[in-house]
């Protein structure tokens, strides 16, 4: 969901009156979501205290109760529209090419947003942290340990009153204040629990970050949760025990909280929390991936347990993440045209499918990839290698042979008689807004095994770049490490199966390779390179966006229109339903009725209006692109270009590549120093571009971080979820 403009189209919009003009209407949306998002964290800093929930709760309430919402109108006017009403500004922003910065900007502001992105912590538990995540993380730990501390301050303060009205001890009372805390402050990590999973999301986009990089605070923040919710539980088992009210764990309440509901919630959280134990997850990843689906069980009977009122705290997260969800399943129901593969002598395969041209994304961006020929349920993720500059009507990945799943992938295209066609579905893809790699004067790239896929994109885009800003496009060292010999061969994917008009030589790469297990390089022979082109299929689609070319103005209709229509339908259930019945009281109609109907209107709107739009763009898309009608191609077999290696210490020369890499140098039995060369770098600003192991990534940041140098300035590509 990534739209791009040219170099050209950028300067002529920034340079015009009306490109002056929507700088400024962009400034004030900017200021408008600041402006909103402090008065939505100004609600979590004052929600603990007596002065909200006894004066300004109440008073909220009695201006907004009505016939139409009753008790959930000011609880979604405070938790649920703040947030909603940013994801969809943050859509507008992003659909006004918010991204489309001149490079002069870009460079300007390079030394204060490499000082917030520098990392901070390197080893330990956090992994890799920057200066604003960790910001991030001391204020998100500053929120709980306030909000624990008001609570039971609060509570402590009337215990031995209340214990002696109960009749039971004031450690009794005390361990139920402590029991109601922990759920009440576990709902502040369920809040932002579905944020980072949520792939096209524009609250991300606009601060910065992606969906993969945004696992590892789903991890912390799910590990968290789970810990808060199972002594909350815990602690209330004691309790009831403790005073002879055991009876309660078997009660579903007509009104108020439903003890049943709660603990299957918890029941089907800890199921999901056990799978995703690092070792499990590895090990098993589809028992962690169908486990982890548990979480409709979890949320259904989590929003039974405490009613869709209270609910409204976490609901805008879950909300988004529901239309992204619903998005990926359409868009998972295409079949792919699958064009060509390439088969690798180190057990690794190129997939090029059809793309639509009118399809943009940045480098680095990743599709997920299911093959039901292998699997029907499994989905797989993989770094995109081509460019959507470069590669107009192809997209491109690299799966390299490491797991079940991808061994029979490589076994079947390897074989000597591969299939004519092979059905594949595709989600995405997903990625940043735009790429900031131009704002350098020189880029090193490190790599280590398959982590050169993502990094190919980044070669492929400046390629492109090259070409058309007249040779301003950084200087570039690729240093990638690799096992065996027979790894090399990952270099010859570089440029596309079909080859390149650009001029080459305008980009100035050069490789420095390492081959750590051998000491000389492979004299024996392989299986050379193999390139599959596979029969078309009428009924196959291009890969294209799932939204079309407008995407972020789309999805911001998608949920503004959703919102709305949930909110009619609840309005009409109330008014005309609930209302004659209960008048408003909550002590007479069923909570979990309630609940039940608003999540069952929350999910019709949402299908209906995601359904409606993506229907309209899938016809639009027909339309544009007319039938594709593609001939039927043989199948060659071609030989390796990496098919002779140099001596250590030698040049590697890919012979269609000789004036695209100069000089490709392999070292054999050692690994790169990469203190020195980072060190020997010269310039106003390197960037530095890692993908690869934990080790290696956790090396080239404590370089970054020392102070050594000024001008690195570190970037991450992290897989490992």
């Amino acid at each position: 969901m990534v739209s791009t403009s040219s170099p050209a189209e950028v300067k002529e919009q920034e340079t015009s009156p009306s490109g002056e003009g929507m700088r400024t209407v962009r400034s004030i949306m900017r200021l408008l979501l600041m402006v909103v998002f402090v008065g939505y964290m100004m609600i979590w800093i004052i929600m603990p205290t007596n002065t909200y929930y006894l004066k300004w709760f109440p008073h909220i309430h009695k201006k907004t109760d009505s016939t139409y919402f009753g008790q959930e109108g000011a609880d979604i006017l405070i938790y649920t529209f703040p947030i909603l009403f940013t994801a969809t500004m943050g859509c507008l922003l992003l659909h006004m090419g918010n991204k489309n910065v001149d490079l002069n900007n870009q460079r300007a502001k390079k030394s204060y947003r490499a000082s917030w992105n520098r990392p901070a912590l390197v080893k330990g538990p956090l992994g890799i942290v920057s200066c604003i995540e960790l910001s991030f993380l001391v204020m998100f730990i500053a929120l709980f340990v306030w909000s624990i501390s008001s609570y039971l301050h609060d509570m402590f303060a009337y215990a031995t009153l209340e214990a002696a009205a109960k009749k039971e001890h004031v450690w009794e009372n005390k361990l139920g204040s402590v029991a109601l805390t922990l759920g009440i402050v576990g709902n502040i990590g369920l809040a932002f629990l579905f944020f980072p999973v949520s792939r096209c999301s524009s609250i991300l986009q606009i601060i910065g970050l992606t969906s993969e990089a945004s696992i590892k605070y789903h991890i912390w923040l799910g590990h968290l949760v789970m810990t808060l919710f199972t002594a909350h539980g815990l602690c209330y088992v004691v309790y009831w025990g403790s005073t002879n009210q055991i009876s309660e764990m078997l009660k579903w309440n007509k009104v108020g909280v439903s003890n049943v509901a709660g603990e299957v919630a918890l029941l089907a959280g800890l199921a999901m929390w056990a799978m995703s134990i690092p070792r499990i997850r590895r090990k098993t990843f589809e028992l962690f991936l169908y486990t982890h689906h548990v979480y409709i069980v979890f949320l259904v009977f989590f929003v039974f347990h405490v009613g869709f009122s209270y609910a409204c705290i976490m609901l805008p997260g879950f909300y988004l993440f529901l239309i992204d969800r619903f998005l990926r399943f359409l868009q998972s129901q295409r079949r792919i045209r699958l064009v060509s593969a390439r088969v690798l002598p180190c057990e690794a395969v190129e997939l090029n499918f059809s793309k639509s041209p009118g399809l943009n994304y940045s480098p680095t961006s990743m599709v997920f990839v299911n093959v039901p020929g292998i699997s029907k349920l499994q989905w797989h993720p993989f770094s995109v290698t081509s460019s959507s500059k470069f590669d107009l009507d192809k997209l491109s990945v690299v799966i390299k042979s490491e797991g079940n799943w991808s061994q029979k992938l490589y076994q079947e295209l390897s074989s000597s008689q591969p299939a004519d066609r092979r059905q594949v579905s595709v989600e995405g893809p997903y990625g940043p807004a735009s790429s900031n790699m131009l704002r350098h004067d020189t880029i090193v790239m490190v790599s280590g095994g398959s982590g050169i896929t993502p990094l190919i994109s980044v070669i492929r885009e400046l390629l492109f770049e090259a070409n058309n800003l007249g040779g301003k496009a950084p200087k570039i060292l690729l240093i990638s490490v690799f096992r065996k010999t027979l790894d090399l061969t990952m270099l010859d994917l570089i440029l596309p199966v079909s080859g390149t008009n650009l001029d080459i030589s305008r980009l100035q790469l050069q490789i420095e390779a390492y081959v750590t297990r051998e000491k000389e390089p492979m004299s024996e022979s392989y299986k050379p390179l193999q390139t599959i082109w596979f029969k078309p299929n009428p009924s196959d689609a291009p890969v294209s966006a799932i939204l079309g070319q407008n995407s972020w103005l789309w999805l911001g209709m998608i949920i503004s229109s959703s919102f709305v229509i949930f909110l009619v339908l609840m309005g009409i259930l109330t008014r005309y339903y609930i209302y004659p019945i209960d008048h408003n009281s909550s002590m007479i109609y069923s909570d979990s009725a309630r609940s039940a109907l608003n999540m069952l209107f929350l999910c019709v709107s949402i299908a209906t209006t995601a359904t409606a739009v993506f229907l309209w763009n899938k016809k639009q898309t027909l339309k544009e692109m007319g039938q594709i009608q593609v001939l039927d191609t043989p199948t060659p077999t071609t030989a390796s270009p990496s098919g002779r290696f140099a001596v250590a210490e030698q040049e590697l020369e890919s012979l269609p590549h000789r004036s695209f890499v100069e000089s490709t140098t392999v070292h054999y039995d050692r690994r790169p120093d990469l203190k020195r060369i980072l060190s020997e770098r010269e310039g106003s600003s390197i960037g530095v571009l890692v993908s690869g192991p934990r080790k290696m990534r956790q090396e080239v940041a404590a370089i970054c971080s020392s102070g050594l140098a000024n001008n690195l300035h570190y970037h991450s590509l992290s897989f490992s979820w």
